[in-house]
């Protein structure tokens, strides 16, 4: 393994924990934070190998392939629990906290460290992570929480003070490009979905490999042209099948707010790159008969929607105030 843990990026968060690892000053809680698919969980798994790891191959830096290693690779050791919602989009359950509680009070079976692992810890619900505060405040020595989330925002304040807090950044889009290259992608594709990966090498890798998701894409921004003009009747209509599947509603809303994010760039006459550089005619369009703060106004309904469905809020009047509040274009 190399120095950067063969990760893409995030070298300067790779070399503090690096650091940690080997002077033995590791904290007892990290939080890992940045969209879905930038590296987070990867980031999390490889400070569990450069503390658990048995042959490493300089201080701090994991060897990757010795029984520890490939176990907490494959998130299946002994001394690591990985504690997450049965569904993205759903609820982490106080119950789950309090039998990762019992594991960690226990010795560890095999390695140095005892490691629960807390996917997407902004959905646990308010008793689970009131539950987590009594661990982080009693942890005992022998073990390492780690977190992951969208941003510290969404969670307590009093969970966001007992840990070291990481907030991980997309990566250069050329990064990227370059990845997936390295994979035998040619240049033209590498450089769409790394646009629209919008800089996360584990979502753009996703795109890769799986050709429904860029579909699925696809039809929900086709959806978001054809509603737009769309009288009230079709959107309530469209609300309703939106809602029953939260987790394919969240994903939407993810999709969207990525368009309309690019749209109020371009109201704005901004020259970051776009996310949706295959839709650019239709961005440019579209930005040119709105204001900027109507742009602004449909990216932070957006995101509002996102936080509002971590708060289980109804998901179809959620879905059909969204829809009402658009621009008529």
């Amino acid at each position: 393994m190399t120095d950067n843990w063969n990760l893409l990026g995030h070298e300067w968060a790779v070399d503090m924990l690096r650091q940690h690892a080997a002077r033995g000053e590791v904290r007892h809680a990290y939080l890992f934070c940045g969209p879905p698919g930038l590296g987070r969980r990867t980031l999390a798994l490889r400070l569990a190998q450069a503390l658990n790891c048995t042959k490493p191959l300089g201080p701090g830096i994991p060897c990757g392939t010795c029984r520890d290693c490939k176990q907490i690779e494959a998130m299946q050791h002994p001394d690591m629990n990985v504690i997450q919602a049965e569904t993205e989009g759903g609820t982490l359950k106080v119950d789950q906290i309090r039998e990762v509680q019992r594991s960690l009070s226990l010795k560890p079976y095999q390695s140095k460290y005892r490691v629960a692992l807390f996917l997407r810890f902004q959905e646990a619900n308010d008793n689970a992570a009131n539950a987590l505060l009594k661990t982080l405040e009693e942890a005992p020595a022998h073990a390492i929480l780690l977190l992951t989330a969208d941003t510290p925002e969404q969670l307590l304040p009093t969970i966001i003070s007992r840990c070291e807090i990481l907030r991980l950044r997309p990566l250069p889009l050329e990064a990227v490009v370059s990845d997936l290259m390295s994979r035998g992608m040619d240049e033209d594709r590498a450089r769409l979905l790394a646009h629209i990966s919008g800089g996360r090498p584990g979502y753009a890798r996703k795109l890769a490999e799986d050709a429904t998701l860029l579909e699925k894409r696809d039809e929900r921004l086709d959806d978001l042209q054809t509603l737009l003009p769309a009288p009230r009747v079709d959107k309530f209509s469209y609300a309703d099948k939106l809602s029953k599947d939260k987790d394919a509603m969240r994903q939407v809303i993810m999709i969207w707010l990525s368009y309309w994010r690019d749209v109020m760039l371009r109201v704005a006459g901004a020259e970051t790159p776009l996310i949706n550089v295959d839709r650019n005619m239709e961005i440019e369009f579209l930005a040119g008969r709105l204001d900027l703060a109507t742009a602004r106004r449909v990216v932070a309904d957006l995101e509002s929607a996102l936080e509002k469905m971590d708060r289980n809020v109804n998901s179809r009047l959620l879905a059909e105030v969204l829809l009402m509040d658009w621009p008529g274009v």
